[in-house]
């Protein structure tokens, strides 16, 4: 079985983040990292290949600047077997929509049989790119999963709502997200990180992959944020004495002012 995991290269969300001057998000000049809840849409890859099929090929695939290599370093060090890495200028600024022509594109010239992604994004925490995957391929979604299950080329998942709980089967090939309470990711032990230094890694371009500039990119999304302010320093927190209970009647009207109480 092929394996392909996508993942998206996220600011660290204790770094200092800001916008570019086209209100896009600053993914050059600030610390990066492998978006947390894709870390669980590698877990799960690697609990497939190790639980249902051990002779499988776990790929990692992601797209975004030269630095998203960090993003695809953490997944060979957990325990994927080879990244593929589609960099261009030209995609600088894509929505979901673009971002998932891209990844369908690559995935289309990957062997595989599961696609699995993240619940969401850290950054956008929009949720569709999974299923805009599976429409661009041509495969089923099987989405949302807390609990993932293969017999043969049947994959179920266990998905839990607010009132009820479902389980969902799909046949391969499809495309599966994951989210947060689907199990733990590992961390990459030691011989997983000097093994990753020798795990091939590709770097594709738009060309490569018979993608137009013009499909991509911030002049033709969807969507695009149109203004930004930036968060107002903090300020000194007002100190009140208590005088014989004075101090709980200042503290209800500072509740209530903020529409707290």
């Amino acid at each position: 079985m092929n394996i392909v995991v996508c993942v998206k290269y996220v600011p660290d969300a204790t770094a200092d983040r800001h916008f570019e001057d086209d209100n896009t998000v600053d993914r050059v000049g600030v610390d990066g990292l492998l978006s947390e809840l894709d870390e669980y849409a590698v877990e799960q890859a690697l609990q497939v290949k190790e639980k249902f099929a051990e002779d499988s090929e776990v790929t990692v695939l992601t797209v975004g600047p030269e630095q998203a290599s960090d993003a695809i370093r953490k997944g060979l060090q957990m325990g994927a077997d080879k990244a593929v890495h589609v960099v261009d200028d030209a995609i600088a600024g894509s929505d979901a929509v673009a971002t998932s022509l891209v990844l369908a594109e690559a995935i289309k010239k990957i062997p595989h049989d599961l696609v699995v992604c993240g619940m969401a994004s850290t950054d956008g925490s929009m949720g569709v790119v999974p299923a805009m995957l599976a429409e661009r391929l041509g495969v089923p979604a099987v989405t949302l999963g807390s609990k993932v299950d293969m017999s043969g080329d049947k994959l179920r998942i266990r998905r839990d709502g607010d009132t009820a709980t479902e389980i969902i089967e799909g046949t391969l090939p499809l495309v599966m997200s994951v989210t947060d309470q689907s199990g733990e990711a590992r961390y990459p032990s030691f011989k997983g990180i000097m093994a990753a230094k020798k795990k091939p890694v590709e770097t594709w371009s738009l060309a490569d992959l018979g993608v137009d500039a013009g499909q991509v990119g911030l002049s033709v999304a969807w969507s695009q944020v149109e203004d930004t302010t930036p968060r107002p320093p903090r300020t000194a927190g007002e100190i009140v004495t208590d005088e014989g209970g004075s101090g709980a009647t200042a503290l209800v009207e500072f509740l209530a002012s903020k529409k707290f109480v």
